[in-house]
């Protein structure tokens, strides 16, 4: 077992207890609900990822292990409710962790099915920002690329970054670990100096 996968699975944990927090405000914050929206804000972005790589089975259905994650992230938000709303910047760090590990892995899947760079980074930023979108969608929230908090370029910046030091020649668990710890660094500075994304519109 790979240190890569084991990072991926502690991301799985993490966004799924992210999801499960999400519906604390809905209108039926049931168990059914828990756990739906922490499946979908766990698989979402690589789900999208593969049916649009046309990649199958999908990657949660070919590996049971990610289901038990996401029911182990549900269990946790159950039991652990109340420290974990104390602990929002853990979450954050965790949340932070994910995205940088799931950008990494959809862009090294997607070179490996053979599409250009180009569409592997993009391939990478979908798998760690559309399940949040999707959970925010289905909450009645802005989904989070659409606020003014740097989410998504982060990501993006890490996905060029390990496809140059791909190119570069660069050690797998090198360019791995670089790509990702650029994405960790992007986010915290983005939120602790409250950076921006330009507006469109003037």
């Amino acid at each position: 077992m790979s240190i890569q996968y084991i990072l991926e699975i502690v991301g799985t944990f993490a966004f799924a207890i992210s999801g499960a927090l999400a519906v604390k405000d809905t209108e039926h914050p049931d168990w059914f609900a828990a756990t739906f929206t922490a499946f979908i804000s766990s698989i979402g972005g690589g789900t999208l990822r593969d049916v649009l790589l046309g990649s199958y089975p999908l990657v949660w259905i070919s590996d049971i292990t990610i289901l038990y994650a996401i029911l182990a992230g549900v269990l946790a938000t159950f039991v652990f409710y109340r420290q974990l709303m104390h602990l929002r910047r853990t979450l954050f760090l965790f949340d932070t962790f994910g995205i940088a590990l799931f950008t990494i892995v959809g862009t090294e899947k997607a070179l490996s099915l053979g599409v250009r760079p180009e569409i592997a980074a993009i391939m990478g930023m979908f798998s760690a920002v559309m399940g949040g979108v999707i959970r925010d969608t289905l909450t009645n929230e802005i989904p989070i690329i659409y606020r003014k908090e740097v989410y998504a370029t982060p990501c993006l910046a890490g996905a060029v970054a390990y496809l140059v030091l791909d190119y570069l020649g660069a050690e797998r668990n090198t360019a791995f670990i670089a790509a990702s710890a650029l994405i960790i660094v992007i986010r915290i500075l983005a939120v602790k100096y409250q950076w921006r994304i330009p507006d469109f519109f003037r």
